[in-house]
């Protein structure tokens, strides 16, 4: 027996073509550009003499739409701590006070703090850095608000200090639409699993291992 979601995705299947209509053609320069018109009704009739209330689907595939945008705001968040571009990283977040907890690293109430602690930190050459973010479960809370969690494997050779870092943990972050664009607006990062390894010309001395990783 045949669900109401299956009912439903049998509908948008059905209604693709039916959903819009060409309304114009223009060309610009080189572009040609469609203009496309709405043509469905709010409620469509299926063959089997259910109705399907297009607003709700419409619901569901926004939502859908909401969490790949903040899917792609966290790996654009992280793809710029790796090439340590601190315009892309502050561009992740929204203007104004928000809440960042990065443990050891600092709390702080807007991102222009964070991201100035970063630069010191973390922007140069000598610093080494990997950020792989994964497991995302993310809930759309509302039309504007969303908040989600995340995996994070990160590395980091330290080719001054001879140094390599090992750190696993998760992140918590909230998220709100802004002028039609996902930022975050709090983010926490609790350790799960440290290992700080020392390289030797002639071994590899663990300096640490365990949970949280050290102060300083």
């Amino acid at each position: 027996m045949r669900t109401s979601s299956e009912d439903e995705i049998s509908a948008v299947i059905g209604l693709r073509r039916h959903l819009f209509a060409v309304a114009d053609i223009r060309r610009t320069g080189d572009s040609v550009v469609v203009v496309l018109r709405s043509t469905a009704a709010r409620s469509y009739r299926l063959i089997g003499g259910n109705d399907v209330d297009i607003s709700r689907i419409e619901a569901r595939l926004q939502a859908l739409e909401d969490a790949e945008a903040i899917r792609t705001l966290k790996a654009r968040y992280l793809f710029s701590c790796d090439r340590k571009d601190t315009a892309g990283m502050r561009a992740c977040f929204a203007d104004g006070e928000v809440q960042i907890d990065y443990g050891v690293i600092g709390t702080f109430t807007s991102a222009d703090a964070l991201v100035q602690v970063f630069r010191e930190i973390g922007c140069h050459d000598h610093m080494v850095e990997m950020h792989h973010g994964a497991n995302p479960q993310i809930e759309v809370l509302d039309a504007s608000r969303a908040r989600g969690t995340w995996s994070l494997q990160y590395g980091l050779i330290n080719t001054q200090a001879g140094t390599v870092t090992q750190l696993g943990g998760y992140y918590e972050d909230e998220y709100r639409k802004i002028d039609g664009a996902w930022k975050m607006t709090a983010t926490r990062f609790v350790a799960t699993s440290t290992l700080v390894l020392q390289l030797g010309a002639d071994k590899v001395q663990s300096l640490f291992a365990g949970r949280q990783p050290p102060v300083g």
